[in-house]
């Protein structure tokens, strides 16, 4: 187990951990929390090693493998398979073993290194590492792409694969959410929930948490506090505690009844379709810990749009996509995602964009904002339209070397000469004042960006959006680089807003409260999805199965398609002497792969029975030679094949 007994953990001269104590028992799944700098992060490099306690007992057992996700962005040109399977670190270890034992004639040696290979899974690693790749949302086509070839966030998606891979005793995840869709993030609680080792996240997403974790550990006011049971467990017991404290409680009364106004508000707003009743459960629960939510340092509200035109925008035989980049060919076409949509955004309305990875939910958004020109049909916008857009990218168009006031000051002159101002301050004093209400006071308003937190760069986006007074707020994930609680807040503000909402997200904690409908984005096109999240969820799982079984038929398609050099034979025909050739060298590379096989299976079972270890030395040399052989018959049995079928 990892014990902490009265440790004190210092970062400069900020004490982060005072007296704290805690026991996390082998097995368990624990969500660590707190507010954005309590030290969560500085726990994790005292787990990991990298920071050690300034006072107090620290204990963990010396044995225990830790698995992590590394922080920095890799630069190689290896390919993702081989890449992942460099993350197995015993694998690693086994191989070089065996090859420095084949380097002597120490058959002892050589045995143990041949029996640890084999323990260590080196036969199936590559699939093994093509699992992990595919269930992050790769394409097969991308299996043994370089890592070089992919943008950051799914590089970042292969070093999450690269930890998922290295047997671990402590499995440490730091925000392992970020870079996921929810396709991804589906595929990775289910495999979590296997994991047999001891785990610690740092997470934002609620239901993430509420899936993986069975213990929460919140870090406040420099102790640590467990609680057993999952982050929606932690809340109601820490709600509970809070009321008890009645002078707090009492100060917080006014707040809590302007929340409860709110609640009620909503959910008598909401209609009884099923997507709606997961608002209302939602709404339930926050009802429920309001006196936690009263606490929250940070609120803020979207102002009442100018107008509200209605519909918002139409679209008629609308298709989406890309245009062919400037160093394409002339005439190349564009990039085609989704066809033929025909639909309204209502004033009012609060659409949540469901869709699998790679299937054009922010295409649809692009569009919608006016980033990308549709590629046919027609957008017809409601008079007065003013667009809030936070893209995923948003967090780059940030200038870094300005300070959040300079950015302010910019926007109001960008909108001073579009004729868009409409009635907002603009004075200095003013936006200083309009920033502190997102937390950006004192010294912060002129900070320059670039040393801002993501946190930090994502409510400054905010901050700039809620000042322009939209009427149609398009969302695309914008809760990466939020905490918990300016998720709360912006839910918060997303309900009392008055207009549009458009959200794509992978927090499906913001998506049940906010959304009321939702809209999938499949197979080319966009249609009503008519269950809640709970049924997508279950659906991505289908649909991932189905892609599975549809890559299995495709490989065996393309397995029988006939290769380069026999496609001119075929059009003049092969002699009848040549094929009589192949499919004589067709059943002697059968027999023999059926007579290696019989022999492999037999090898294997020999190493099994625990022999001499020169048995074992000599075993596993020949095992090596007939799996080595094996692959390249398979190879010329497949070439063979396909020249006959040709």
């Amino acid at each position: 187990m990892i014990t902490l007994k009265n440790v004190t953990l210092r970062r400069s001269a900020k004490v982060l951990l005072e007296g704290a104590s805690v026991t996390l028992n082998p097995g368990e799944k624990v969500g660590l929390v707190g507010r954005n700098g309590a030290g969560k992060s500085s726990l994790f490099a005292l787990l990991n090693g990298n920071l050690h306690e300034d006072a107090g007992e620290y204990y963990i057992p010396a044995q225990w493998r830790m698995g992590q996700v590394a922080q920095d962005m890799p630069e190689t040109e290896m390919g993702a398979t081989a890449f992942v399977v460099e993350g197995d670190t015993v694998l690693g270890a086994a191989r070089a073993e065996v090859a420095a034992a084949e380097a002597t004639d120490d058959y002892d040696r050589m045995a143990h290194a041949y029996t640890a290979l084999h323990d260590a899974g080196e036969y199936d690693a590559p699939a093994r590492a093509q699992a992990l790749i595919l269930g992050l949302g790769f394409k097969t086509t991308e299996l043994d792409k370089p890592v070089n070839s992919f943008s950051g966030g799914w590089r970042m998606r292969l070093q999450l694969a690269r930890a998922l891979m290295c047997p671990s005793d402590l499995l440490l995840l730091d925000e392992p959410t970020n870079h996921l869709d929810l396709d991804a993030l589906v595929w990775l609680e289910a495999w979590l929930k296997k994991y047999e080792g001891t785990m610690v996240v740092i997470s934002h997403d609620r239901e993430f948490l509420d899936a993986v974790t069975n213990v929460t550990l919140h870090i406040d006011m420099g102790k640590l506090v467990r609680y057993g049971g999952n982050y929606s467990k932690f809340e109601d017991m820490r709600a509970e505690q809070m009321e008890l404290q009645q002078n707090a409680f009492a100060k917080q009364q006014e707040k809590i009844a302007h929340l409860q106004k709110f609640i009620a508000r909503f959910k008598a707003k909401a209609s009884k379709a099923k997507q709606a009743q997961s608002r209302v459960k939602a709404l339930d629960r926050m009802e429920k810990i309001a006196p936690l939510m009263a606490e929250a340092e940070f609120t803020f509200e979207f102002k009442e749009p100018a107008n509200l035109p209605n519909p918002m925008l139409s679209m008629q035989g609308v298709s989406f996509g890309y245009p062919p980049p400037e160093e394409a060919p002339k005439g190349t076409p564009p990039t085609t995602i989704v066809h033929n949509v025909s639909k309204s955004v209502l004033a009012g309305q609060r659409i949540g964009i469901l869709g699998a990875n790679g299937q054009g939910k922010s295409t649809l958004v692009k569009t919608v904002a006016r980033d990308l020109a549709p590629l046919g049909g027609e957008v017809t916008e409601g008079k007065g339209l003013n667009i809030g857009y936070f893209a995923q990218q948003e967090l780059d168009v940030l200038r870094p070397d300005e300070s959040p006031l300079e950015h302010m000051i910019r926007l109001v002159r960008e909108m001073t000469a579009a004729g868009k101002i409409t009635g907002q301050q603009t004075r200095e004093q003013d936006l200083r004042s309009f920033l502190g209400t997102f937390n950006f006071s004192g010294d912060m308003v002129k900070q320059a960006v670039g040393s801002m937190s993501g946190g930090e760069k994502a409510r400054l986006v905010l901050c700039m959006i809620v000042w322009q007074r939209p009427n149609l707020l398009l969302l695309d994930e914008p809760t990466n680089h939020l905490d918990l609680a300016t998720r709360e807040a912006l839910a918060m503000a997303l309900n009392e807003f008055e207009g549009t909402v458009m959200l794509v997200s992978h927090d499906r904690a913001l998506l049940r409260s906010v959304c009321d409908e939702f809209w999938m984005v499949s197979r080319g096109g966009v249609e009503p999805f008519d269950g809640d999240l709970d049924d997508y969820q279950r659906y991505l799982l289908d649909e991932a199965k189905r892609q599975r079984e549809l890559a299995k038929e495709e490989a065996k398609t393309e397995a029988v398609k006939p290769s380069k050099a026999p496609v001119v034979a075929a059009k003049v025909g092969p002699t009848p002497e040549a094929l009589r050739k192949w499919k004589k060298e067709l059943a002697q590379v059968e027999e023999r792969l059926a007579t290696l096989n019989t022999e492999g299976a037999e090898l294997e079972a020999k190493l099994s029975t625990n022999p001499h270890p020169s048995v074992i030395a000599e075993t596993g040399k020949r095992l090596k030679t007939v799996n080595a052989e094996l692959q390249a018959l398979e190879e010329q049995w497949l070439e063979l094949t396909t020249q006959i079928e040709g």
